[in-house]
């Protein structure tokens, strides 16, 4: 019985297992992302490309005959009004086909988009970290 082909484990091995078309594609928007998103972290996570900034999901990205998947954690953010419906595959994720032109500015924008949106989310979570630590702090000075 023949065996499956391993699981890639970069982002490199992942792209290089589609068609050049597919590839081209995938390949822009990688860079796409890494000029969108500075200091994101790219790496395999549920066997898709995925991109973390400061720890955090950002987003997903897939292939496959058909067309790309985009996975923004939400798809159906209001500040894009409307613009994400003809993509909208499931409720978080965007599908482009790749019979059709694929929207680059439009993915730029989602990009810059969730990198803001991972900031905010990573300084509540300092702010709430420090005040947690802040009220430790009191608490183990008030006991002595």
């Amino acid at each position: 019985m023949p065996s499956k082909p391993a699981k890639p484990t970069t982002v490199d091995a992942y792209i290089a297992q589609y068609p050049e078309n597919v590839q081209h594609v995938l390949l822009q928007l990688r860079a796409l992302i890494k000029k969108a998103a500075p200091g994101a972290e790219e790496k395999i996570s549920y066997t898709i490309a995925g991109y973390f900034l400061r720890g955090k999901g950002l987003l997903w990205l897939s292939a496959n005959k058909r067309y790309i998947g985009l996975y923004p954690m939400r798809a159906d953010v209001a500040e894009f009004d409307g613009a994400l419906l003809p993509y909208r595959g499931t409720k978080s994720a965007l599908h482009f086909p790749l019979n059709q032109p694929i929207p680059y500015p439009l993915i730029k924008k989602i990009v810059k988009y969730r990198v803001a949106e991972n900031l905010k989310t990573s300084q509540a979570a300092q702010k709430s970290a420090a005040k947690t630590a802040k009220v430790a702090k009191v608490s183990k000075t008030s006991k002595a």
